[in-house]
């Protein structure tokens, strides 16, 4: 049976939270959010600084660093919220930075093979330092503001102290470990 004929077999869903939903078509397990909720991720560049946060996740059970970013639309009195809108939002409460300017780079999947989800990602610039971010509720979200220059050995630092690294990162550290 090839791909094709495996996805147009019914969709079961195996079981269902508020934001996560267990999926089969076929053979093929995967792991959607529900009510279409997407993400939004922060690209945020200050003065030759990017913006990272820090924060503990519980799927794996360590620290993160990550770029800022959240859901769209995860609030039941703001089901439709706009992705920029929501881009502003966490960059705000997560980093304590607000931009002057956020464009959206484009529509792109966390992991394809296993997930539905789909993120947008922003840019943002012309930062503003208006609070201390930190997120909402129990988040704990701690901010660095890395030097691009300085971005490897940052990572490399982390990596080694245990943290997982958001593969999003690799939009610092992947042109440089690719050659022709």
């Amino acid at each position: 049976m090839s791909l094709e004929d495996e996805y147009a077999q019914p969709e079961q869903v195996h079981w269902q939270g508020k934001f996560l939903a267990m999926k089969t078509r076929g053979r093929w397990e995967y792991v959607s959010r529900t009510r279409n909720i997407r993400a939004a991720v922060i690209l945020a560049i200050d003065d030759g600084h990017v913006i990272l946060v820090e924060q503990f996740r519980v799927a794996l059970g360590r620290r993160t660093i990550e770029l800022p970013a959240g859901l769209v639309g995860d609030h039941d009195d703001d089901a439709d919220e706009e992705a920029i809108t929501a881009a502003a939002r966490e960059l705000e409460e997560e980093t304590g930075y607000r931009a002057g300017t956020i464009e959206a780079v484009g529509e792109f999947y966390s992991s394809p093979g296993m997930v539905t989800e789909a993120f947008t990602l922003f840019h943002a610039t012309e930062l503003e330092k208006i609070g201390e971010g930190g997120g909402v509720g129990d988040e704990a979200i701690t901010v660095h503001r890395v030097a691009i220059a300085a971005i490897e050995p940052f990572i490399a630092a982390r990596r080694a102290q245990g943290f997982g690294i958001d593969t999003r990162l690799l939009l610092f550290l992947g042109p440089r470990l690719i050659t022709v």
